[in-house]
């Protein structure tokens, strides 16, 4: 959504002409919005009558149009985004009780979210039912099954949880196949509102992260040691995974080129040696993509990177091969959630590895993060319930459960995030019995990664944008092959 048009009209009929154009509902904050307003409402001064008499008749009319326009789901979402989840609630129970409730998405867990959510329904009407099914596709088929299901004058799907922000931006969001639904109580935690909340909504951040084999004598003390010559990191491929290709082609921006450029000041003379003539050779793609002054040190970083990672379908496998006691001096970037899964025993352990950014001293980019998005299908067959549920999901401890009880995923919801912490205290996640058994399970925390850890954070506008320059240039980049280098 995120046109909120009637509102914006509100705004500046209180401000008269100091707030024409809404120029606040741009506003990445709550606070920010209403210290626009009330500027306005001073500066507007005498000639507030003027403006009044000449402006709202057009106005509203504007705005009738515009809200016209919006699809019948649309206008159900500006008018839930101004209610509560307990509101929400009520609407749900109205429109989907002995319904079956159809939902899609990256992760299996929305089939474990669905139950609490029928159970939470079923506090405030106890007669309340409602079946339902979760599908997730394989091989990145979301985007088609949706595309095939919008179609339909009305779809199977409800609401989806979807990742890729590159895709959704230019497929889902740009062609009106899903719409974002902000949920009151969510934007208030974040300190903003529905109307000046830019962007779409997300339920967590995950994180991938460099870990290494520490049964060797290999150290990965820098970012840059993880592309040096000999290395193979194991990757999940970006043709498995999309969001691989966000992660490298976010390394462009400004402020983590800057971080790459920072870590490569800190290697050796030698080590610098080997990586120059790729820096030189990326020069003119950096000034041909528009880059700043540091844009070379990035591609030179994507491309031994993409020349040189061991392609692996599924973090899993990484996961276990990397915690093996014979898989000496290896290394790889993966989803950090995929250590709670390794099994104990003498070949396999979690103190087998060490996860890369949690060394003293070490230097550059820690991993890459990015988010499970949730939106409403345009077409939804239930759209007050799937708003309900994202309510769900978003606002309380128990919705993001099935998520939350896991290390290295973070509710977009700070008050969540908390109480989840307070829960699972993942910061101790490797201590047993009160020892700290397995460091490398210590969650530090969103906080910690966004900041010290350097975690490149995705952006779907920025890699939408960059998809026909960027990332066209990181698909035509050579790959590495096991058996080439047999």
């Amino acid at each position: 959504m995120k046109k909120k048009l009637l509102s914006c009209v509100m705004a500046g009929l209180l401000a008269a002409t100091a707030l024409a154009g809404c120029g606040s509902s741009g506003s990445s904050s709550g606070s920010s919005s209403a210290q626009s307003t009330a500027s306005g409402e001073t500066a507007a001064g005498s000639e507030t009558a003027a403006a009044e008499a000449a402006a709202p008749e057009a106005t509203i009319q504007e705005a009738e149009t515009n809200t016209a326009d919006l699809t019948p789901t649309q206008q159900i979402i500006q008018e839930a985004e101004g209610m509560t989840l307990d509101e929400l609630a009520q609407k749900a129970i109205e429109e989907s009780n002995g319904k079956t409730f159809y939902g899609v998405g990256n992760s299996s867990r929305g089939k474990t979210a669905l139950p609490l959510f029928i159970a939470y329904l079923q506090t405030i009407d106890p007669s309340y039912s409602m079946e339902y099914e979760w599908q997730q596709p394989k091989n990145n088929k979301i985007f088609d099954q949706l595309s095939a299901d919008s179609a339909k004058s009305s779809g199977t799907f409800a609401m989806t949880l979807i990742q890729d922000g590159n895709q959704i931006q230019s497929k889902m969001a740009d062609t009106g196949v899903l719409d974002t639904f902000i949920p009151k109580e969510w934007a208030e935690a974040n300190g903003t509102t529905a109307d000046a909340y830019q962007g779409f909504l997300p339920l967590q951040t995950l994180n991938k992260v460099f870990m290494f084999n520490n049964t060797g004598t290999k150290t990965f003390d820098n970012c840059w040691d993880f592309i040096r010559e000999g290395e193979h990191p194991l990757f999940m491929d970006i043709d498995s995974e999309v969001v691989g290709k966000n992660f490298l082609t976010m390394l462009t921006k400004p402020e983590y080129a800057a971080v790459l450029k920072d870590a490569y000041d800190q290697l050796s003379d030698d080590e610098k040696a080997y990586f120059d003539p790729y820096i030189q050779e990326e020069q003119q793609d950096a000034s041909d993509f528009g880059l700043d002054e540091n844009g070379a040190y990035a591609l030179a970083w994507i491309r031994l990177w993409m020349e040189n990672y061991n392609a692996q379908t599924d973090d899993g496998p990484i996961c276990e091969t990397l915690t093996a006691a014979s898989a000496t001096d290896q290394s790889g970037l993966l989803v950090y959630s995929k250590l709670r899964s390794i099994e104990e025993s003498a070949e396999t352990s979690v103190n087998n590895i060490t996860v890369a950014a949690y060394q003293d001293g070490y230097q550059g980019i820690g991993g890459y993060g990015y988010c499970h998005y949730l939106f409403v299908t345009d077409n939804s067959p239930l759209p007050w319930t799937a708003c309900a549920f994202i309510s769900y999901l978003t606002t309380t401890k128990d919705g993001f459960s099935a998520w939350g009880k896991d290390m290295g995923g973070y509710s977009s919801n700070p008050t969540v995030m908390e109480e989840t912490e307070e829960e699972y205290n993942h910061k101790e996640g490797g201590y047993v019995d009160g020892v700290d058994t397995y460091p490398a399970k210590d969650d530090r925390g969103y906080e910690w990664w966004a900041g010290d850890g350097h975690l490149v954070l995705e952006e779907p506008q920025y890699c939408a944008d960059a998809d026909w320059t960027i990332g066209s240039w990181i698909e035509g980049l050579t790959r590495w092959s096991p058996d080439a280098a047999q």
